[in-house]
Formats: structure tokens, sequence, C-alpha cells
């Protein structure tokens, strides 16, 4: 890991302290915007107090940043702790990190993503699905379709590893031989290692769950498919509609909704996606074109 990379780690990463005063995202760009601005000091050196004063900061949040990157210790033991179970970092300056996540979401795109599995998934083209935890037959059988085609046509499935419809698709994808990474909310390090999955997390490795974290992953399960399969919904409520709803609008990726009936797929047909069967996902390269949605029209 570069000093590039343990500086981001430093300014955003609760590093298992959760009372840690890390830099919100849009201070973090303000800090970056300010740094690519100044004037480059002729010796190679840390930014320090008087570089900060420099440009525009008060004392106190300058000494504040200072604090963060002085936490070196704090850094090291966090990897290390990270590493003996399974689990690597992958921040927004790193090689690896997912370009399509910084295509989709921009400044947006998480700081860090925690990694557990097999990195290699992040490289080829995938397809996510998402959909309620309380799954109807009919809607089951489309997630688990949606996961059987993405192995068959060697797409990585991306979901979110919640019971219901995420469940379904990611072992119903990799009964069939194909390959998970599953976005989750709860504890990264916890995850048993699988045969052809990766495990990502957005904050840490040792994050517990919580409604807000849930909620946040949304956009990079959305995000990190070329389109999104949505199997089932609430109508204007819960997880899955707000994703989704937010997918349509900033258009993070391709939306395809399975065609149940329900006035919630109708309402996000009116918005753009795009209802379709289950015999649609029999070429899923055809579902990964676009069209314009509502949102291009207002």
């Amino acid at each position: 890991m570069n000093s590039k990379e343990k500086g981001f780690l430093l300014l955003t990463g609760q590093l298992g302290v959760p009372e840690r005063k890390i830099l919100t995202p849009a201070q973090l760009r303000s800090l970056s915007d300010r740094v690519r601005s100044m004037v480059k000091p002729s010796e190679d050196r840390d930014l320090d107090l008087t570089d900060l004063l420099a440009l525009g900061y008060r004392e106190e949040m300058a000494r504040r940043i200072l604090g963060l990157l002085d936490e070196e210790d704090l850094l090291e033991h966090y990897l290390e702790r990270g590493k003996k179970l399974g689990c690597v970092p992958l921040t927004r300056v790193s090689p690896g990190y997912p370009r399509i996540l910084k295509a989709g979401l921009g400044t947006d795109a998480p700081g860090c993503l925690w990694a557990k599995g097999d990195m290699t998934l992040l490289e080829g083209p995938k397809v996510a699905l998402v959909g309620s935890r309380d799954i109807l037959p009919q809607n089951r059988e489309f997630a688990e379709e949606a996961g059987r085609q993405a192995a068959h046509q060697d797409f990585v499935l991306v979901s979110g590893n919640a019971r219901g419809a995420d469940r379904a698709a990611q072992e119903a994808c990799l009964r069939a031989g194909g390959r998970v990474i599953s976005v989750v909310a709860d504890r990264l390090a916890k995850q048993p290692a699988r045969e052809g999955m990766l495990y990502l997390s957005q904050d840490g490795f040792d994050e517990e769950f919580s409604s807000q974290r849930a909620l946040s992953r949304n956009r990079v399960i959305h995000a990190l498919g070329l389109c999104v399969f949505v199997a089932q919904c609430g109508c204007q409520t819960g997880g899955t509609w707000d994703g989704t709803v937010k997918n349509l609008r900033f258009r993070w990726s391709l939306v395809r909704c399975f065609d149940d009936g329900s006035p919630s797929m109708k309402l996000l047909e009116q918005m753009g996606a795009e209802l379709i069967g289950m015999k649609a996902l029999s070429d899923i390269g055809a579902l990964t074109t676009g069209e314009r949605t509502l949102y291009d029209l207002l």
C-alpha cells in the first residue's frame, strides 16, 4: 500500500474506532481540490500546519486533518488485523478500485471498499440483482433464473446477501458454477470463504449491521452492474424501492424489472425502467443496452 492510499484511509476510515472524527466526502473533496491547487514545496515532505493554513483552513480544522494523518500506528494495526481475517482495502486511489463505480457514482463512490474473497471478480462484466426480503414464489423464480443465467452467460452477479431475492439469486448462480460479488451491510470479517465469491463492505471489515449501511450500500450494488434486475419491490417504500428510484434518477445503471403486474413495477416503468419477463433473461447481453429514462426528459 502506497502513501497516497494510506493517507486516504487515515482521513476517511474509522479504523475500528467509532469516535474517530473522519472527513466527510465533501470535506475530502475540498481538501483534494485545495491541495491540487497549491504550489508544491521544493522539498519532498508531508503537509504541515503552515500549508493548511495557507490553503484557507482555520487552525482547528487544520489540526484535525493533521491529527488524522498522524495516526499511522493505528492504521498499521488495523491493516494487520484485516489481513489476518482475509480482508483487504481498496481505496478510491488504489489501482484495483472498480472503474465502473467511479464512472457511475463520481464523487459519491465509496472512499474505500474492503474486500474478502476472489478479487478477480471485479474485472469481469457484471449484472446486479435486488429485491424484497419477503419474496413471493414467482418473484423468487425470477431471481433464481437471473442468477443461473448470469452464470451460464459468464456475467458476475452482484447482490446484497440479504434473505429473500438476494440469496435466492446468489445461491442459484453459485450452484450453476457462476461467480458472485456480495455487497454486505454487516461484518465483512465473519463472511465465510467460498469459491467463486467476493464480499465487499463500504466502511470497514468489522462494522456491524445497521439500516443506514444497508441503504447506503444499495448504490454500490446498482452501480457495479451494467444493468440491475429488480425481482420484487415494495410500492414507494423500502430499500429496494429507494435504491431503484435513485438509480433511475442518477442513471447508475440500466434497470430491468420483473413484470409481475404489481403497482410498484408499473410505477418504476413510468420512471424509465423496462419491464421484462423470465424469457428475456436468456440474453442478458441484450439487456445491457441503454435507453432514455423519464428523468432525462425533465
